[in-house]
């Protein structure tokens, strides 16, 4: 049970003023009954809310996909640059929206938006194993001796050792040298710089995957949508 004005500024991107003023004005209906109380308590599993006549599902929290474009920050807010919480959708849009880790502002592909803390650090957390896998085009062919590094943990030049990741070397359609990346940790410009550690450059980066969840392809770069309750488990899955 939660107050209606606290599920109204939850849901419908307000704050708790306008939401009890909508009440107030009698624009919220429960169950098809206006309410005039703020403080109404609601069954979030089962009652129903029309704000204006318009019905909406209540959610403690939202779980979003983004295809992140290049040129956009990964933050909240910023004075001077777009951030991808300005991309996203009216209708999708809460007042406390944060990205669930961060993609470097060159770096293109999966991100998820939320406003469930829990839920990103374990995603973020490297003790609860959570892959992200990546698709880097590298400037240089890389050899089976740098795989084995990558796969054993390579140390970078400052002397972080990073956690074993799963690689696999290809060369794209371009004719351009890459690796398919999957680690588990996230720090700064993480696998930029193991690459660098092998003197190794990455000309391009692109996230593809957070446990079993693949970027959709019909995704367009800048696309959001709401994740499946399905989808948010594979977050949780290792890629096959």
């Amino acid at each position: 049970m939660k107050r209606l004005d606290k599920l109204l500024a939850l849901n419908c991107n307000l704050s708790r003023k306008e939401a009890r003023q909508l009440i107030k004005d009698g624009k919220v209906s429960v169950n098809g009954r206006t309410v005039l109380r703020a403080e109404e308590l609601i069954n979030t599993e089962e009652d129903s809310i029309d704000v204006k006549g318009t019905n909406f599902t209540i959610k403690d929290h939202i779980y979003i996909m983004m295809n992140k474009p290049r040129g956009v920050i990964s933050a909240t807010s910023d004075s001077r640059k777009e951030t991808v919480i300005d991309r996203v959708p009216d209708v999708l849009r809460r007042r406390s929206l944060f990205p669930c880790g961060r993609l470097d502002r060159d770096t293109t592909g999966l991100l998820i938006i939320t406003d469930d803390g829990e839920m990103a650090h374990k995603i973020m957390s490297p003790a609860h194993h959570v892959y992200k896998t990546y698709i880097a085009c590298l400037e240089n062919e890389l050899s089976g001796e740098n795989i084995a590094k990558l796969e054993e943990g390579i140390t970078l030049g400052d002397g972080t050792v990073c956690l074993p990741a799963k690689v696999r070397a290809f060369t794209n359609s371009d004719d351009i040298p890459c690796a398919e990346i999957s680690i588990r940790e996230g720090k700064y410009h993480q696998v930029k710089r193991m690459f660098a550690a092998l003197g190794n450059k990455v000309t391009d980066l692109q996230r593809i995957a957070i446990g079993s969840l693949s970027l959709d392809e019909k995704l367009p770069e800048g696309g959001c949508r709401e994740l499946l309750p399905e989808e948010i488990e594979m977050l949780f899955t290792d890629k096959q």
